[in-house]
C-alpha cells in the first residue's frame, strides 16, 4: 500500500526558511518522479515543484524559482522542499505527490504558515 507522510510545516516569519519532508512506503522510491504541491485558502492546488526520479533534473514553478528548493534521498525514500524567503504568499498546506504508473498518490499534507 502506498504511503507518504509529509513532516516539517509550522509557523515561520516572513523571510525565514523551512524545510518540509515526505517519506514514502509501498512501492519503489527510487524508480518515480516525486513533486511538491500547495493549497491555500480559497485557491486551487497548484504545483511548487517536480524531480526526477534519480534526483538529476528538477523543476520548479515560476513563482517560486530562486527561493525554493527540491531534492530527494533515494536510500531514505524521501524528498524534501527547502523552502527561504517566505512570504505570507506562501501559507498553504504542502502536499507531496508520487507519480506512480497505476494513478498518482497524494499524502495528507503539512501546513506552513508564514506570519509574523
Amino acid at each position: 500500500q502506498v504511503h507518504l507522510v509529509e513532516s516539517g510545516g509550522g509557523l515561520v516569519q516572513p523571510g525565514g526558511s523551512l524545510r518540509v519532508s515526505c517519506t514514502a512506503s509501498g512501492f519503489v522510491f527510487s524508480s518515480y518522479a516525486m513533486s511538491w504541491y500547495r493549497q491555500a485558502p480559497g485557491k486551487e492546488r497548484e504545483r511548487v515543484a517536480t524531480i526526477t526520479s534519480v534526483g538529476d533534473l528538477t523543476n520548479i514553478a515560476d513563482s517560486m524559482k530562486g527561493r525554493f528548493a527540491i531534492s530527494r534521498d533515494n536510500p531514505k525514500n524521501t524528498v524534501y522542499l527547502q523552502m527561504t524567503n517566505l512570504k505570507s504568499d506562501d501559507t498553504a498546506v504542502y502536499y507531496c505527490f508520487a507519480h506512480l504508473p497505476g494513478g498518482p498518490a497524494w499524502g495528507q499534507g503539512t501546513q506552513v504558515t508564514v506570519s509574523s
